[in-house]
């Protein structure tokens, strides 16, 4: 048998028996807190939970967008989590019960009462207090949850960082680069506020701009109500965009290859419309006060076998010897470890793809997403010798309508000069 099955077996044997005793611990509360309509509510508990098993095998095993996988993992994970909160509370609860009917036993045989006359461990009802604080603490994730679809989706947050770039001519230094990425604008549903992001992105007056792939979650179509919002990001350097695995109609039916390549055409005309310049496995000289640096960019490239790998690095890199400085546009972090690493002419690449999976933890000194797991660079600043990786944890969302802790990144860089970056701070 497929060792992955058994332990997709194991593992789902395991979730049942928790299933259980959680069930133990809220029917043992309900004889006391009168619970209505209990045989409703056992129903209802089940068949949640065996849909949530169900849902987990169909992720594993059958073809699903990436979007869809994704919001239900978080939806499985965030409801186990609650279980687990829960459980502790449930089994303190039994040890307390199995000490409080020691005692009445003890206390009977010392009375000399019949056995037919001790109370039963049943007869213990189950503590209000521990089962409360229990349910007070499974409900947080689920609280987390709903307040990341209220509040999070739209709550922009301006990420700052220094990049030190040793061969960065003077008339750079000091410069200034904004980067968004994956917008995912078929997610959206108010418009105001994704306007909102964009007015927050103008107000730092970036030099110039990157977006790193992902503007639609699968046609161009999605793009119709927003174009007009995303034709506001304007620097006077320019707009350079990218495009990521979504981008491409992949996660969608086609009546034919013509239509899917119209709607891959359609898609990249709305980068004209929007005044971005789209690179394509090629690249731009940005020049100021005669001195230049390279932009390139690079199709979709994912070492995972499910994303496309369009990406050409030596085509990007080419002709480009000539140019100090290479900062490259690619979607896909896992890009960087899997070939862009091999080009050592290229400084910096900015990526995006990961969301940080929309749910983690982020501060100053800390960050955790359950995405870590998959990706080794999933946010922020990694370095590499003398190569630099950046990963935005996206401007929209996919999925699930929200964000827990990984809040919507518009990212502002400022560009410094250094003959030595190994002494300088990365972050600041």
């Amino acid at each position: 048998m497929d060792t992955q099955l058994i332990t997709m077996l194991a593992i789902t044997v395991g979730l049942i028996a928790a299933d259980f005793y959680v069930l133990s611990g809220l029917r043992g509360a309900s004889k006391k807190w009168k619970f209505p309509h209990k045989k409703g509510f056992k129903i209802a508990y089940w068949v949640f939970s065996v849909l949530l098993l169900v849902g987990l095998y169909i992720c594993i095993y059958c073809k699903m967008t990436i979007g869809a996988k994704g919001a239900f993992l978080l939806v499985f994970f965030l409801v186990w989590m609650g279980k687990i909160l829960f459980l502790p509370f449930v089994f303190a609860d039994d040890i307390r019960r199995w000490f409080a009917a020691r005692k009445q036993k003890n206390t009977a045989l010392q009375q000399l009462q019949p056995v037919s006359a001790q109370p039963a461990p049943d007869a213990i009802p189950r503590s209000e207090f521990l089962i409360k604080a229990g349910l007070l603490a499974g409900a947080l994730p689920i609280a987390s949850l709903t307040y990341g679809i209220a509040s999070g989706a739209y709550d922009y947050t301006v990420e700052r960082h220094t990049l030190y770039l040793p061969n960065l001519p003077k008339a750079f230094d000091g410069i200034k680069l904004g980067q968004i990425s994956d917008i995912h604008s078929g997610s959206f549903y108010n418009k105001k506020a994704v306007l909102g992001g964009v007015e927050m992105l103008m107000r730092e007056k970036a030099d110039f701009i990157f977006f790193t792939g992902d503007l639609v979650n699968k046609i161009s179509s999605e793009m119709r109500d927003y174009q007009d919002v995303f034709a506001k990001v304007k620097a006077p350097l320019g707009v350079y965009s990218s495009l990521g695995n979504h981008d491409y109609g992949d996660y969608t039916e086609w009546p034919s290859p013509e239509a899917k390549k119209k709607n891959l055409d359609d898609l990249k005309a709305t980068h004209k419309n929007m005044g971005w310049d789209l690179i394509l496995n090629s690249n731009r000289s940005l020049k100021v006060d005669g001195e230049e640096i390279g932009i390139l960019g690079v199709e979709n490239w994912g070492s995972f076998s499910r994303f496309p790998k369009y990406g050409r690095v030596d085509l990007a890199v080419k002709n480009t010897d000539d140019l100090p400085v290479k900062l490259l546009l690619s979607h896909d972090p896992s890009h960087w470890r899997a070939q862009v690493l091999n080009y050592p002419q290229v400084d910096v690449m900015f990526a995006g793809h990961t969301h940080g999976m929309q749910f983690g933890v982020k501060t100053s000194e800390f960050q955790w997403s359950p995405i870590e797991y998959v990706y080794k660079e999933w946010s922020g600043l990694y370095r590499e010798g003398n190569q630099q990786l950046y990963v935005n944890t996206g401007y929209g969302f996919l999925g699930y309508p929200g964000r827990v802790g990984i809040l919507p990144e518009i990212t502002i860089f400022t560009l410094k000069a250094t003959a030595d970056p190994a002494l300088k701070n990365n972050i600041s």
